[in-house]
């Protein structure tokens, strides 16, 4: 690794492609930024894997220890994450997602927790079929993967399409709550299929309860520390900073306490957005805080999905894992169908539109860079080479094919037209 990749100079060079795929983008191809950037830089990825197939290209090895130096789980799931979670959390409706609190409830944990049993037991019967060993422990690891929704993906979708209020909460919700619980099922499932057997399940549950549990106490406690901090003060800055401070302490915090760092972020997040915590703030703190955290969503929103498209260069290509991968899409589409239907079953039994709002809930499903990083954190072996193609692939497939096609597919059901 040259002397000159230092942190800055990473960070120069992914804003720096960022910022030329972004206008590329607004002037010619006319796509969802994210969706955009995302493409274009797969595309410049698979280019530069065909070169390197019919011309040694030494230069490639160089572009892979950049993306290794980048480091994104320890970058997003121990730093990023806590910003954009913070910052999706503070652009939600609050009345909506109170109104909503048990449908939103349910999708997180009940949803999430349908969704790892689903994905695992379907691709426990079809690595087999494409001659892969793949054992249940590590097709529950993928499970936890793959099954919460990306709210960094999630929350920018909602932003360009006319869905209810209701239903834009719900999405929302859950895609900021569960990929939390991901997280959580995550680390225990990494746990299992190392050790190879299955703990007591009472533990299991009580150690869910733990993390989950005490990542919204923390949260709601240091969000109402900073509100009370905000009231002593009129300065915008000072507000600003207070905020700044909260993002990141208490996702530090949650990491010392071993509790969910996400779900304390987003709860956080939610505090500092409720009306009672915005009339603490000056009106040009308000203003200030509001566009700060824009900002910051934006650029940060486009590093990642820069990530997202330029990672296919560390992805193990093989053809048994690109078959396995091909099962692996059409499979969680049905597994995220299944797990909404399951967990809201008693709203979609008195809900008239509860067949439209599946087929919403359905396609836009995304996975994004949270999945990836939890692959890539995997330690290096056949196992973590499978996990992390077939997880690619359905991240890839989720933000290029589901999130083009989400427009079309509201306007298909007609759900804007039928409550609003």
């Amino acid at each position: 690794m040259p002397p000159f990749f230092n942190p800055l100079a990473l960070f120069a060079i992914v804003i720096t492609l960022a910022t030329a795929f972004a206008i590329i983008n607004h002037r010619y191809l006319h796509l969802p930024t994210t969706i955009g950037i995302t493409a274009q830089a797969l595309g410049v990825a698979t280019v530069l894997l065909f070169l390197e197939q019919a011309v040694p290209m030494p230069r490639m090895d160089a572009a892979r220890a950049v993306l290794d130096s980048i480091n994104l789980p320890a970058t997003l799931l121990d730093g990023a994450l806590s910003f954009l979670l913070f910052a999706g959390a503070q652009s939600v409706d609050q009345r909506e997602l109170w109104q909503n609190r048990f449908s939103i409830l349910a999708l997180a944990l009940l949803g999430t927790l349908l969704a790892v049993a689903l994905l695992a037991g379907g691709m426990w019967m079809a690595f087999p079929l494409v001659g892969l060993a793949v054992s249940l422990p590590w097709c529950v690891v993928l499970g936890a993967i793959l099954a919460p929704t990306d709210p960094v993906s999630v929350v920018g979708m909602l932003r360009r399409l006319g869905l209810p209020p209701r239903v834009q909460a719900i999405f929302a919700g859950e895609s900021l709550f569960n990929d939390g619980v991901g997280v959580v099922v995550f680390a225990v499932a990494v746990q299992l299929a190392e050790a190879g057997t299955i703990g007591p399940l009472g533990d299991l549950v009580w150690q869910m309860v733990q993390e989950v549990g005490g990542g919204l106490l923390l949260g709601f406690l240091c969000g109402c520390l900073a509100v009370w901090c905000m009231r002593l003060v009129t300065d915008a800055h000072l507000e600003l900073l207070i905020s700044i401070s909260l993002a990141s302490g208490v996702y530090s915090l949650a990491k010392m306490l071993e509790v969910s760092g996400p779900v304390a972020a987003v709860t956080a997040g939610l505090v500092l957005g409720m009306p009672r915590a915005l009339g603490a703030l000056s009106q040009h703190g308000h203003r200030e805080i509001r566009n700060f955290w824009m900002m910051v969503d934006e650029v940060l929103n486009a590093c990642l999905f820069v990530l997202i498209g330029f990672y296919v260069l560390s992805v193990p290509i093989r053809v048994p894992v690109l078959l396995a991968a091909a099962l692996a899409i059409p499979l969680s589409i049905t597994v995220r169908a299944l797990s909404v239907l399951l967990a809201m079953l008693p709203v979609y039994l008195r809900d008239s539109q509860r067949w439209r709002v599946l087929a919403i809930m359905t396609w836009g499903g995304l996975r994004g860079g949270i999945s990836i990083a939890l692959a890539l954190s995997l330690e290096h072996g056949p196992m973590r080479d499978v996990l992390l193609a077939v997880c690619y692939a359905v991240v890839v497939f989720t933000i290029l094919v589901q999130g083009l096609t989400m427009e079309r597919v509201v306007r298909q059901v007609r759900l804007g037209a039928a409550e609003g």
